[in-house]
Protein backbone atom coordinates (compact mmCIF):
# COMPACT_ATOMS: atom_id res chain seq x y z
CA UNK A 1 0.00 0.00 0.00
CA UNK A 2 1.28 3.42 -1.21
CA UNK A 3 0.29 6.57 0.68
CA UNK A 4 -0.15 9.29 -1.27
CA UNK A 5 2.50 12.40 -2.29
CA UNK A 6 2.54 15.10 -0.16
CA UNK A 7 0.37 18.36 -1.89
CA UNK A 8 2.46 20.90 -3.86
CA UNK A 9 1.10 23.30 -1.82
CA UNK A 10 1.91 22.62 1.53
CA UNK A 11 4.25 25.03 2.68
CA UNK A 12 7.79 23.94 3.22
CA UNK A 13 7.78 24.53 7.60
CA UNK A 14 4.59 22.29 7.38
CA UNK A 15 6.78 19.84 4.82
CA UNK A 16 9.21 19.75 7.43
CA UNK A 17 6.68 18.52 10.32
CA UNK A 18 5.41 15.47 8.36
CA UNK A 19 9.52 14.59 7.64
CA UNK A 20 9.95 15.24 11.33
CA UNK A 21 7.50 12.92 12.09
CA UNK A 22 9.01 9.70 10.44
CA UNK A 23 7.31 10.72 6.96
CA UNK A 24 9.49 11.59 3.65
CA UNK A 25 13.23 10.74 2.47
CA UNK A 26 13.67 10.85 6.72
CA UNK A 27 16.48 8.36 7.21
CA UNK A 28 14.26 7.82 10.76
CA UNK A 29 11.07 6.80 8.32
CA UNK A 30 9.24 3.82 9.87
CA UNK A 31 8.55 0.94 7.71
CA UNK A 32 5.91 0.64 5.22
CA UNK A 33 5.09 -2.83 6.93
CA UNK A 34 4.82 -3.73 10.30
CA UNK A 35 7.66 -6.59 10.95
CA UNK A 36 6.59 -7.14 14.32
CA UNK A 37 7.15 -11.13 14.57
CA UNK A 38 3.68 -12.67 14.35
CA UNK A 39 2.12 -13.96 17.64
CA UNK A 40 1.65 -17.32 18.00
CA UNK A 41 -0.68 -17.81 20.85
CA UNK A 42 -3.84 -16.44 18.69
CA UNK A 43 -4.48 -14.20 21.55
CA UNK A 44 -5.74 -11.09 21.47
CA UNK A 45 -5.59 -7.74 23.46
CA UNK A 46 -8.43 -6.49 25.36
CA UNK A 47 -10.80 -3.87 23.24
CA UNK A 48 -12.10 -2.44 26.11
CA UNK A 49 -9.03 -1.54 27.94
CA UNK A 50 -7.58 -0.18 24.40
CA UNK A 51 -10.76 2.52 24.16
CA UNK A 52 -10.63 3.67 27.78
CA UNK A 53 -6.65 3.99 28.64
CA UNK A 54 -4.73 3.56 25.08
CA UNK A 55 -6.38 5.74 22.54
CA UNK A 56 -6.89 8.62 24.59
CA UNK A 57 -2.98 8.61 24.79
CA UNK A 58 -2.65 8.74 21.16
CA UNK A 59 -5.05 12.16 20.54
CA UNK A 60 -3.11 13.56 24.18
CA UNK A 61 -0.49 16.50 23.47
CA UNK A 62 2.75 15.14 24.49
CA UNK A 63 6.14 16.55 24.70
CA UNK A 64 8.28 15.72 22.03
CA UNK A 65 12.26 15.70 22.26
CA UNK A 66 13.82 15.87 18.92
CA UNK A 67 17.78 15.92 19.67
CA UNK A 68 17.09 18.24 22.65
CA UNK A 69 14.51 20.69 21.48
CA UNK A 70 11.13 20.05 22.86
CA UNK A 71 7.97 20.52 21.50
CA UNK A 72 4.34 19.37 21.98
CA UNK A 73 2.71 17.22 19.65
CA UNK A 74 -0.05 14.31 19.05
CA UNK A 75 0.28 10.73 17.74
CA UNK A 76 -2.59 11.11 15.86
CA UNK A 77 -1.48 14.68 14.31
CA UNK A 78 -1.60 14.94 10.58
CA UNK A 79 1.89 14.88 10.25
CA UNK A 80 3.04 11.89 12.46
CA UNK A 81 -0.12 9.43 12.62
CA UNK A 82 -2.94 10.67 11.70
CA UNK A 83 -4.79 8.06 9.39
CA UNK A 84 -4.96 10.19 6.34
CA UNK A 85 -2.02 12.73 5.89
CA UNK A 86 0.69 10.65 8.57
CA UNK A 87 3.90 9.58 7.51
CA UNK A 88 4.96 7.57 10.64
CA UNK A 89 4.44 4.20 8.61
CA UNK A 90 1.95 1.39 9.12
CA UNK A 91 0.82 2.90 12.88
CA UNK A 92 -2.42 5.23 11.69
CA UNK A 93 -5.00 6.39 14.00
CA UNK A 94 -8.10 7.75 12.77
CA UNK A 95 -8.22 10.81 15.61
CA UNK A 96 -12.15 11.28 15.11
CA UNK A 97 -13.10 7.50 16.52
CA UNK A 98 -15.89 7.87 19.09
CA UNK A 99 -15.89 5.57 22.36
CA UNK A 100 -18.07 2.49 21.47
CA UNK A 101 -20.98 1.38 23.98
CA UNK A 102 -20.21 -1.93 24.34
CA UNK A 103 -23.28 -2.16 26.69
CA UNK A 104 -25.45 -1.31 23.80
CA UNK A 105 -26.46 -4.73 22.54
CA UNK A 106 -26.45 -3.41 19.01
CA UNK A 107 -23.01 -3.27 19.13
CA UNK A 108 -22.36 -6.63 18.89
CA UNK A 109 -18.38 -7.57 17.76
CA UNK A 110 -19.04 -7.41 14.29
CA UNK A 111 -20.29 -4.10 13.93
CA UNK A 112 -17.78 -3.15 16.68
CA UNK A 113 -14.63 -4.17 14.31
CA UNK A 114 -16.33 -1.72 11.79
CA UNK A 115 -16.02 1.14 13.71
CA UNK A 116 -13.22 3.83 13.63
CA UNK A 117 -12.35 2.94 17.42
CA UNK A 118 -11.86 -0.43 15.87
CA UNK A 119 -9.58 0.24 12.97
CA UNK A 120 -7.05 2.46 15.54
CA UNK A 121 -7.56 -0.77 18.04
CA UNK A 122 -6.59 -3.05 15.44
CA UNK A 123 -3.63 -0.73 13.93
CA UNK A 124 -2.37 -0.36 17.84
CA UNK A 125 -2.19 -4.23 18.35
CA UNK A 126 -0.06 -4.57 15.12
CA UNK A 127 2.81 -2.91 16.39
CA UNK A 128 2.70 -5.52 19.38
CA UNK A 129 4.51 -8.53 20.24
CA UNK A 130 1.81 -9.73 22.67
CA UNK A 131 3.02 -10.00 26.17
CA UNK A 132 6.62 -8.51 25.28
CA UNK A 133 5.89 -4.96 25.80
CA UNK A 134 9.51 -4.27 25.45
CA UNK A 135 9.96 -5.67 21.80
CA UNK A 136 6.76 -3.62 20.60
CA UNK A 137 7.23 -1.13 18.52
CA UNK A 138 4.21 0.50 19.84
CA UNK A 139 6.34 1.43 23.26
CA UNK A 140 10.08 1.21 21.81
CA UNK A 141 9.32 3.58 19.00
CA UNK A 142 8.09 6.86 21.64
CA UNK A 143 10.91 5.65 23.98
CA UNK A 144 13.70 5.25 20.93
CA UNK A 145 14.63 1.90 22.33
CA UNK A 146 17.01 0.12 19.85
CA UNK A 147 15.01 1.50 17.11
CA UNK A 148 15.15 4.98 15.34
CA UNK A 149 11.70 7.21 15.96
CA UNK A 150 11.47 9.87 13.41
CA UNK A 151 8.98 11.53 15.98
CA UNK A 152 11.40 11.76 18.57
CA UNK A 153 11.82 10.33 22.11
CA UNK A 154 8.09 10.96 23.57
CA UNK A 155 8.60 8.48 27.02
CA UNK A 156 11.61 9.24 28.77
CA UNK A 157 11.28 5.78 29.94
CA UNK A 158 9.04 2.98 30.82
CA UNK A 159 7.82 4.65 34.32
CA UNK A 160 6.09 7.98 31.95
CA UNK A 161 2.66 7.24 32.96
CA UNK A 162 1.55 6.71 28.80
CA UNK A 163 4.42 4.06 29.01
CA UNK A 164 3.05 2.21 31.51
CA UNK A 165 -0.53 2.04 30.42
CA UNK A 166 0.59 0.67 27.31
CA UNK A 167 3.42 -2.08 28.81
CA UNK A 168 0.30 -2.90 30.96
CA UNK A 169 -2.40 -3.66 28.08
CA UNK A 170 0.29 -5.40 25.79
CA UNK A 171 1.42 -7.46 29.10
CA UNK A 172 -2.30 -8.88 29.66
CA UNK A 173 -3.50 -10.37 26.50
CA UNK A 174 -6.69 -12.14 26.86
CA UNK A 175 -7.17 -15.84 27.65
CA UNK A 176 -6.91 -18.25 25.22
CA UNK A 177 -10.11 -19.06 23.37
CA UNK A 178 -11.87 -15.54 24.24
CA UNK A 179 -11.63 -13.02 21.90
CA UNK A 180 -10.95 -9.23 22.17
CA UNK A 181 -14.17 -7.91 24.00
CA UNK A 182 -13.70 -11.13 26.71
CA UNK A 183 -14.99 -10.58 30.48
CA UNK A 184 -11.66 -10.96 31.44
CA UNK A 185 -11.07 -7.41 30.90
CA UNK A 186 -12.86 -6.33 33.57
CA UNK A 187 -9.68 -7.24 35.94
CA UNK A 188 -7.48 -4.46 33.91
CA UNK A 189 -9.93 -1.96 35.95
CA UNK A 190 -9.96 -0.78 39.49
CA UNK A 191 -12.93 -1.44 40.77
CA UNK A 192 -13.59 -4.37 38.21
CA UNK A 193 -15.62 -2.43 36.11
CA UNK A 194 -14.49 -0.68 32.60
CA UNK A 195 -17.68 2.02 32.77
CA UNK A 196 -15.87 3.05 36.67
CA UNK A 197 -13.31 1.68 37.11
CA UNK A 198 -9.55 3.29 36.51
CA UNK A 199 -6.78 2.24 34.51
CA UNK A 200 -4.44 -0.19 36.40
CA UNK A 201 -0.79 -0.14 35.30
CA UNK A 202 0.18 -3.34 37.43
Amino acid sequence: MSWPMLPRWLPPAAAALLVACGGGSNPLDNPPVVTNPPGASGQRLSFVYFQKCINPIFLAPLPVDQNGVVSTNTCASAGCHDDRAGTGGAFRVLPEAQTVDLSDPSNTPEAVRATPMYRNFYSAQGEVVFGAPLQSRLLTKPMVLNVLHGGGLIFQNENDPNARLIRYWISRPMPAGQDEFSAAAHTMFTPPDPETGTCNTE
